[in-house]
């Protein structure tokens, strides 16, 4: 069922509200297709089997439900919020209190950074919040609760930047509080490893197998504030940032390079957005999805 924004609700006992106990992904289309839909809803399955949480639909019904909904989006390109709540129980925390999961999903337009042009470059500031190491939350589960992300975007807010650049316990450069971080230093691409404590980002993948395509091989290594401030040049990625040039962080700001690496890989990231959608409709993936 598709309703207006203003005619939806959720239960006020819904887990989902009451402890952030659920999990999403955040989706792009683009030309009526959805971007790496197969890949974010892998994601979304391991998500949810990593918190004991069962999916209300399989991949197929979520995928007509994913493009019934972009039939109806006033716009051929979006951003689409996919998000399943443990579901309506009583109150306290318990799991087994939530009968049925929930979900829906959202079509609307997104911008990460309250930003004229983010195509200039952003600022990020380091934030004194750090990332919580896997023992204590595993950062593969992109879950509804994202206190820890929001703490350092209040600290980016009230230093006057756009974005927060957050670092493991062992100070080394994670991601940012919505975003993967990458930086170019004499002509290598490097981006931090999963194992920093960082989400294993879909587009950050596919930044990783492009920039290889182009002949620029991505390293993943530990990354200190220091050698972010030393490169040639540095940007976030992410299904909502896309990619995004970093110009800043902190005091310290990026000077262009005379051959600068970051606009062939955008331009080589845009160029598999439309490989990708116009493999799909070879496919026949039809934006007149069957109904259910």
């Amino acid at each position: 069922m598709i309703i207006p924004a203003h005619e939806a609700s959720i239960s006020v006992f819904d887990h989902g509200l009451l402890y952030g106990d659920g999990v999403f992904e955040g989706l792009r289309f683009y030309h009526g297709k959805t971007f790496m839909l197969e890949a974010h809803l892998e994601r979304l399955k391991q998500s949810a089997q990593a918190i004991g949480l069962e999916l209300p639909c399989n991949p197929e019904q979520i995928s007509v439900a994913i493009a019934e909904l972009i039939e109806h989006y006033p716009g051929d390109s979006g951003y689409l919020r996919l998000v399943v709540t443990r579901g309506q129980g009583s109150l306290g925390i318990d799991p087994r209190k939530c009968a049925q999961p929930g979900m829906f999903i959202i079509a609307d337009k997104l911008a990460v950074m309250d930003v004229s042009d983010p195509s200039q470059g952003v600022s990020l500031h380091v934030a004194n919040t750090r990332r919580p190491p896997a023992q204590c939350l595993d950062p593969k589960i992109k879950s509804l609760n994202y206190l820890n992300n929001i703490l350092a975007r209040i600290e980016a807010n009230q230093a006057g930047m756009d974005e927060a650049l957050m670092l493991n316990l062992e100070g080394h450069v994670s991601e940012g509080s919505v975003d993967n971080i990458f930086i170019i230093a004499s002509g290598n691409l490097k981006t931090p490893p999963l194992s920093d404590g960082l989400l294993a980002g879909i587009t950050r993948a596919v930044v990783i197998d492009v920039a290889v395509e182009i002949g620029i091989p991505c390293e993943q290594t530990s990354l200190l504030v220091s050698d972010l401030k030393q490169a040639d040049e540095c940007f976030l990625t992410g299904t909502g940032a896309e990619l995004i040039p970093v110009k800043r962080i902190d005091e310290h700001e990026f000077s262009t390079p005379q051959s600068p690496l970051t606009p062939r890989i955008m331009k080589a990231f845009r160029d598999k957005i439309e490989t990708c959608c116009a493999e799909a409709c070879d496919r026949g993936s039809s934006r007149h999805a069957p109904r259910v």
